[in-house]
């Protein structure tokens, strides 16, 4: 008993002296996706104020491949001590989860959270020569017209593709899911009219949206988005529950000392609040969330839950 808990003070001590002289040398930053996308946007961003903030600077490593399960699963084996974490979406922490059976991470289990750095909502659109002009009016529609709606995601699994899904579950019809690689080429049809519909990232449409390209009807946020103020959300539509956000954050190995992430967190948090970071992240949709890391487990944790039980419902499987 005296040796157990010797040691177990060893180990506390040690953890401690580590905490204080943390960080000592650059921080990696591991993105699971290819340069120029919404996690490598973030994570950098999150990044070019580590030197500021921690005394040392970060360097960022794209890592992609399996839908980010290839780099969340480097991370997760990685040393604890604070010097590697992972900067990831939705999909990496919460949707692989429900969609893989064979995942060889578990978001929940595996990682200590650091923070839910940012959220953008998802946005219902449609060609411009498609009948219905609300949400209301599509779903009169496909109850009249079964099987004559065709929505594009950006691929099976994808948080447009579930926001799809969650839609059709809460509404009793929608359409035909046609999968693409990327929400580009969904637009790219939707504006030829190839498709009717299609949930995509705030992001993504505004601007087509905003140019008279496309139409919008309703935002998934939990209230109207400021660059769409005169588009209404889906609660305000009928669906009270149907709010959906596409999200970035951050997250270290899960046995990371406690006084490390907190670390990570101040300083992940006052680089999301920093004047220059937050209106580049806001120009381009992105809302500024920059929470502690208790709210980003129980967030995370929600969302596991909450897209296993859209997946098993929807019989789901991944291509």
């Amino acid at each position: 008993m005296l040796q157990t808990l010797a040691g177990l003070l060893i180990a506390l001590c040690a953890a401690s002296a580590a905490a204080q002289g943390f960080p000592s040398k650059p921080i990696r930053i591991v993105i699971p996706f290819v340069a120029g996308g919404p996690s490598d946007t973030v994570g950098r961003a999150i990044g070019s104020k580590f030197q500021e903030f921690l005394g040392q600077p970060a360097v960022v490593e794209n890592k992609p491949g399996a839908n980010g399960s290839i780099a969340a699963e480097f991370v997760a084996k990685s040393d604890a001590d604070g010097y590697t974490i992972l900067v990831g979406s939705i999909g990496v922490f919460s949707i692989n989860a429900a969609l893989y059976s064979d995942l060889r991470y578990d978001p929940v289990r595996d990682f200590a959270p650091i923070t839910l750095a940012v959220t953008n909502p998802n946005v219902l659109i449609t060609k411009l020569d498609f009948a219905p002009r609300s949400v209301k009016e599509l779903v009169e529609y496909a109850k009249k017209n079964p099987g004559k709606i065709s929505y594009g995601s950006s691929g099976t699994g994808s948080s447009d593709h579930l926001t799809s899904e969650l839609f059709k579950q809460m509404s009793g019809t929608f359409g035909v899911h046609i999968p693409y690689r990327g929400g580009a080429a969904v637009i790219t049809d939707l504006l030829g009219g190839q498709i009717e519909a299609s949930f995509q990232n705030l992001g993504n449409v505004v601007t087509n949206v905003k140019a008279g390209k496309i139409r919008a009807l309703a935002v998934t946020g939990r209230t109207r988005a400021p660059q769409l103020p005169d588009v209404p959300t889906m609660a305000e539509s009928g669906y009270p529950d149907l709010i959906v956000t596409s999200w970035q954050a951050a997250a270290a190995p899960a046995k990371t000392p406690r006084d490390i992430v907190a670390r990570l967190n101040e300083a992940s948090v006052k680089a999301l609040r920093s004047p220059d970071v937050r209106e580049r992240l806001t120009q381009i949709g992105f809302d500024v969330v920059a929470g502690t890391p208790e709210e980003f487990g129980k967030f995370m944790k929600d969302e596991v839950d909450r897209w296993t039980r859209v997946v098993k419902r929807g019989g789901i499987k991944p291509e």
